[in-house]
């Protein structure tokens, strides 16, 4: 129900503040995806870069949807046979992975009643990134 858009001096800052927080999900679009993510340590699931929206890892990519949430990622990892352990999911798509699960993502998210998610991927087609 509720989301947050945090503005930070600095991507170092923007890191502590992340690791601190320890979100359930993060979309992460920089210029330096990959590097960022390896100072990632405390959320739930990461969807990485311009074409990797949430709905396509809460309905397509065949990421866990189970996740830490309210902070809880700083001490456990999405549920799975491995919940013993600790670490962070990653999905990246490309334009034509997203354009490939774009129908099933607006499906699911109009059968949930969950119209961001299908936002979240549509707006992708309509304003070239």
């Amino acid at each position: 129900s509720y989301g947050l858009i945090a503005m930070a001096n600095s991507m170092a800052e923007a890191i502590e503040f992340a690791n601190e927080y320890a979100p359930e999900h993060m979309e992460l679009m920089t210029k330096n995806n990959n590097e960022v993510l390896s100072q990632i340590t405390n959320v739930g699931s990461v969807f990485l870069g311009d074409w990797t929206s949430k709905s396509s890892g809460d309905y397509a990519t065949g990421a866990n949807h189970i996740l830490p949430t309210g902070g809880m990622a700083k001490m456990y990892a999405p549920l799975g046979v491995e919940a013993f352990g600790r670490w962070i999911e990653v999905q990246k798509c490309t334009k034509d992975g997203l354009q490939a699960i774009r129908k099933s993502i607006g499906v699911l998210s109009d059968t949930e009643g969950l119209p961001a998610h299908k936002v979240s991927t549509e707006i992708r087609f309509t304003n070239s990134l």
